[in-house]
């Protein structure tokens, strides 16, 4: 089974709304079945799923002594994609969770302040020996911030070519337990969701073929 973990020691970048939407994704996608865990005592992940009409993808309720158990049972009984959900800290909560993960996904608001504040959630991940990956949130379309940042993070590790846009589909989606692969399945949000899922995937099997392609479109 593979474990996801959406890690950021800032606030504010769209961490739950991308747990969401990748195990959504990786469902829609045929790589289910997939199982949501919210490690964020604020628990907007779990709210997100308890107003879910659709049976995918479960969710499992757990606690930090009992998660590396849990997971291994969830492995057992055919689970493939489990994505865990954490609070905006450096803790040590937060090390002994990403030190189960096969892989961390990090998500940046393009903003000095938040790339500023990257660097915490970054060596977090090392410590832990995790791989791990940079997705750009609440982008502005065609803004040179944007680029910038993605040229940025590229200097520290993999940046996802799918970057998600500021839009109102992501929130509206939310309100009531859908994605925006459900809201508007033909939309630019939904491709980006997609988009995001096929690097991660990538990712967990080892294609590095991602990072290549991030460079190439900065050139």
């Amino acid at each position: 089974m593979h474990i996801i973990v959406l890690a950021s020691a800032k606030g504010g970048v769209g961490k739950t709304t991308l747990a969401a939407h990748l195990a959504v994704a990786a469902e829609v996608a045929g790589d289910g079945p997939a199982v949501l865990i919210d490690a964020d005592p604020q628990a907007s992940l779990a709210e997100w799923w308890n107003v879910r009409a659709a049976e995918t993808p479960a969710f499992a309720s757990t606690t930090l002594a009992s998660l590396a158990g849990d997971l291994e049972r969830l492995a057992a009984a055919g689970v493939k994609l489990a994505v865990i959900d954490t609070p905006p800290s450096a803790t040590e909560h937060i090390r002994e969770v990403v030190a189960l993960g096969s892989f961390v996904l990090i998500p940046v608001k393009p903003s000095p302040h938040d790339l500023r504040a990257v660097g915490r959630t970054v060596e977090l991940v090392e410590a832990g020996g995790r791989p791990f990956g940079f997705v750009v949130t609440m982008a502005k379309t065609n803004a040179k911030l944007t680029t910038q940042a993605i040229a940025a993070l590229s200097e520290h590790g993999v940046v996802a070519p799918a970057i998600i846009v500021d839009r109102v589909d992501y929130a509206a989606s939310m309100t009531d337990g859908r994605t925006v692969q459900e809201l508007a399945p033909k939309g630019p949000a939904a491709k980006e969701a997609a988009a995001l899922w096929d690097f991660v995937k990538a990712r967990l099997h080892g294609n590095t073929k991602a990072r290549k392609r991030v460079k190439t479109i900065l050139d």
